[in-house]
């Protein structure tokens, strides 16, 4: 069984910078993907970014897109999430997710394994 476990969240600032991270247990995901979503109260869960395990492809979503940058150490079997320029609209539970193999990354749908998520709240 595989299980992520998301770490990092927290109380930060408008311009203000957090990273999180995503550990995965269980089996690797040498030919996956892995990827982060938000939902913010009310609204529904949407796509952040997610990298491709073996290449290291990356995709963001336009509203984050050059202020978060995803990673990954297939050594550690990590996904880090680097978080910058932060502004109130980014508050939200974040999530880790993992799918195999190359084929999809935006939608929800598109994934197996959750982890169980992590509150990011951005100050004003």
């Amino acid at each position: 069984q595989v299980q992520l476990v998301e770490s990092g969240g927290g109380l930060v600032q408008a311009g203000g910078s957090l990273r999180l991270s995503c550990a995965a247990s269980g089996r690797t995901f040498s030919s996956g993907t892995m990827g982060w979503f938000r939902q913010a109260p009310g609204k529904e869960r949407e796509f952040v970014a997610a990298i491709r395990w073996s290449s290291g492809f990356t995709f963001y979503s336009d509203s984050v897109k050059g202020r978060f940058a995803i990673s990954r150490d297939n050594a550690k079997n990590t996904v880090s999430l680097q978080m910058n320029s932060l502004k109130p609209e980014d508050t939200a539970v974040y999530y880790c997710a993992a799918k195999s193999g190359s084929v999809g990354y935006r939608r929800t749908s598109d994934y197996d394994y959750w982890g169980q998520g992590t509150q990011v709240t951005v100050s004003s």
